[in-house]
Order: C-alpha cells, then sequence, then structure tokens
C-alpha cells in the first residue's frame, strides 16, 4: 500500500490535519502533487458566492474585497499545499454537501480532556471554554478528566522516546460516549498523537459523520523541543491551543481547508505554518460557519475582542475590533 492510499484512507474516516511526514518515505515521490497557485480576486469572489439578497452588514461581514483579508500565501517547499493536493470547498459546495447544523437539540460543544493537564505546562481550560463558546456561538462544557490507563486505546513510544495516542482509537471511543444534546463532542490532551503506524505525528483529527474529534496540545509547549520556557511561554501555548481547537470544530461544522485566503482553516503541515496563520476565518469560511450557526457577526467580533485583550493578543484583539466597528457603521 502506497503513503497516498494510506492517506485517503485516513481521511475517508474523517478529516485529518496539521500532518507531519510519513515515518517511512520511500514511494512518496510519485504522488507528488501539482504546484499550488493562488487563487485570484475572481476566484475568491466566486468562492464566497453571491451576496445579492442579504443584510447589508452580512455583504460587508463576507466582502471578498476587504482589506481585513489577504490571500492563501504561496506554500513554502514544506508547506501544507506543496504536499497536499486541496481543492478547496467554495461556500456553494459547502451548502451543498449538507453538513451536520446545531439545531434546538443538538446544540452544545463537549470537550473531554484525556490524560493530566499539569498547571503551568497546559493550557487554560477554562480560558479554552471562554474563547470557543465566543468563536462558534455556542454553549461549551468541559466533562471530568479522565485517565488514560485502561481506556481501549492503542499507544505506542515515538522514536524520539514521547508516548503517542492512536488517534483513531480515539475517535471510535468517543463516538460511544457523545451526549444527546451534543453537537459535538471534542477530546483534547497533553499526550502526542499518530493516525497510522507509518506516520510521525498528527496534532489532531476528526470523525464529520460521528460529529467526534480528538487534538492535542503536546507539540505547542516549547518544552516538548527541549526548550525552557520564559515569560511569553504561557500566552503562546494558549494561543496555539485555541487555534488548534477552533480549527478541528471547524472540521466539525464540515468546514474543509481554506485555500482561498491566509485563514485559520488553512491547513498546516508543522508548528511555523501553523504559528503562521491567523486566528480568525475569512470571508467564504465565515459564511459558511454562519450558515451552519447564525448569529451575530458584529457581536460575535466584539466578544472576540474581548477575549483576545484579556489575554493580550493585542495584534489579533485589533484586528477582531476593527472588524466589529466597520460592521457596527452599517
Amino acid at each position: 500500500m502506497t503513503i497516498r492510499t494510506r492517506l485517503i484512507l485516513i481521511i475517508s474516516l474523517g478529516c485529518i490535519c496539521a500532518m507531519a511526514i510519513a515515518l517511512n518515505t520511500p514511494g512518496r515521490g510519485e504522488t507528488e502533487p501539482a504546484s499550488f497557485i493562488p487563487p485570484d480576486s475572481d476566484q475568491r469572489a466566486a468562492a464566497v458566492g453571491s451576496l445579492r439578497n442579504i443584510s447589508a452588514q452580512l455583504r460587508l461581514a463576507f466582502d471578498p474585497d476587504s482589506d481585513s483579508f489577504s490571500s492563501v500565501p504561496a506554500p513554502g517547499p514544506s508547506d501544507w499545499l506543496a504536499n497536499h493536493s486541496e481543492l478547496g470547498q467554495t461556500f456553494a459546495q459547502y451548502v451543498r454537501s449538507q453538513p451536520n447544523r446545531p439545531d434546538l437539540i443538538r446544540g452544545k460543544l463537549y470537550f473531554q480532556p484525556l490524560g493530566e493537564f499539569d498547571e503551568g505546562k497546559s493550557p487554560d481550560l477554562k480560558r479554552l471554554q471562554d474563547f470557543a463558546s465566543r468563536f462558534f456561538a455556542l454553549p461549551v462544557e468541559i466533562l471530568p478528566g479522565i485517565k488514560l490507563e485502561g481506556l481501549p486505546i492503542q499507544t505506542r513510544q515515538h522514536p524520539e522516546g514521547h508516548r503517542q495516542l492512536l488517534s483513531t482509537d480515539v475517535l471510535t471511543w468517543l463516538s460511544n460516549r457523545i451526549p444527546a444534546d451534543a453537537y459535538c463532542m471534542l477530546a483534547v490532551t497533553m499526550t502526542d498523537l499518530y493516525p497510522d503506524p507509518e506516520w510521525n505525528f498528527v496534532f489532531g483529527q476528526a470523525s464529520l459523520r460521528n460529529r467526534v474529534g480528538v487534538y492535542s496540545f503536546a507539540r505547542y509547549d516549547p518544552a516538548f523541543y527541549g526548550r525552557q520556557p520564559d515569560e511569553q511561554t504561557e500566552k503562546l501555548v494558549l494561543e496555539r491551543s485555541c487555534k488548534v481547537l477552533a480549527h478541528e470544530t471547524g472540521h466539525m461544522f464540515g468546514i474543509r481547508h481554506c485555500v482561498h485566503y491566509h485563514c485559520l482553516m488553512n491547513g498546516s503541515n508543522h508548528l511555523d505554518e501553523s504559528d503562521a496563520n491567523p486566528i480568525h476565518l475569512c470571508p467564504v469560511c465565515l459564511r459558511k460557519m454562519h450558515h451552519a450557526k447564525a448569529f451575530d457577526v458584529e457581536n460575535r467580533y466584539q466578544a472576540l475582542a474581548e477575549f483576545c485583550e484579556s489575554v493580550n493578543w493585542q495584534e489579533t484583539a485589533r484586528w477582531y475590533s476593527v472588524r466589529a466597528t466597520r460592521l457596527k457603521s452599517r
């Protein structure tokens, strides 16, 4: 079985993100994707879709030519779009896919912590809960933590010595525990993940069909790479964790990787690429999420600006505040 075949099988279970290179790379060259060409303004506008027959505020929110958004950058040799063929997903394609949408019965996000979350070495789960409730405009509940010992989840030792969990086993386990009122249930852990024996690691994975997902914060702590913490470590770990949380949960809404703008939903092949991605949705992906769960866009932007200000993400706070102010004028 080729590396590409293995990848297709994994994706068929759901959506897999932020994947590193395979542990065993022979034969990979025969399946290299074609060079990615960033879309032009007409292609981006087509991806957003017609803005007729919607309110003036929403037209402004989804404006494909807004100077608040930039085109997806041309990928470097090790970046996601240089190594994975992505066709993208327009708003019209998203609607036709008939994604799962929150409703009066299934309208809550559940987080299931797995394993230890040591203070000072892990993101603050309460802050993650606060961020997610503002980002998705849904109630979020954190379930009591569960120890890893005794769970039906296969583990292995990475060649570098740390423990890893098989992410597909986590998804199977979650599928049998999802609450009746859950829109989706997402496991969070400080233990590293891998999606298949041939792969190095994965930051997160989701099954859209079963409305479950898992993501690991392990590689977002500089200590994972043997670096000493400093005064910026806590802020950095929280920002990285919020990004992967929002990205993976975005997949639960049926939103595929974005190839139109520089966006939270861009794929990431390595940590530097993930760090470079913004923590906001582009017009295409924002419109998809609004279709799944209608919300007041201005209020959402303002709520996120306040959160970012509270955790000292000054640049991101300004971005959200500017967007909220522009929409308020309409």
